[in-house]
């Protein structure tokens, strides 16, 4: 049985959040989005919920923390190559995002950290598990 798992994130301005999910390939559900919502669709199995911070408070009644300020979760997106994780990141950064450091793009795995324009922290990740004698190179070249 395939479950659904539905991230909700408090999102400050619903345009520029929809703008940075969609550079990074999301597709939006606007059967599921409104005025205080965004649904925008990873998979067929998992979503991300952009909510206007007054209507993400109203699930728990907890203050609402500023992701600019603290990370609480960092959020991990998986690719199919090293050149697949810097398509995403660059598709981020075009649509108002920030890279954070460096990232992990020296080793295995490759990553590299961007935040969403509220400062919700997406780390994109191909694992790079090439098999012995075989440089990156032929493992991207491989995954394509």
């Amino acid at each position: 049985m395939d479950r659904m798992i539905v991230v909700n994130l408090p999102a400050r301005d619903l345009s520029a959040s929809r703008a940075f999910y969609t550079g990074l390939g999301m597709a939006v559900d606007e059967m599921l989005s409104d005025d205080d919502v965004v649904c925008v669709l990873v998979s067929h199995t998992v979503c991300v919920m952009l909510l206007l911070p007054a209507r993400f408070g109203e699930v728990t009644g907890l203050p609402v923390v500023d992701a600019r300020a603290a990370t609480q979760v960092v959020l991990c997106l998986a690719a199919t190559s090293r050149a697949d994780v810097d398509a995403l990141a660059a598709g981020a950064l075009a649509a108002g995002g920030t890279e954070l450091g460096a990232g992990l793009r020296d080793g295995s795995p490759y990553a590299r950290t961007v935040a969403d324009p509220d400062g919700h922290v997406w780390e994109l990740l191909h694992p790079d598990c090439a098999p012995p004698g075989r440089d990156a190179a032929d493992q991207d070249a491989a995954d394509v």
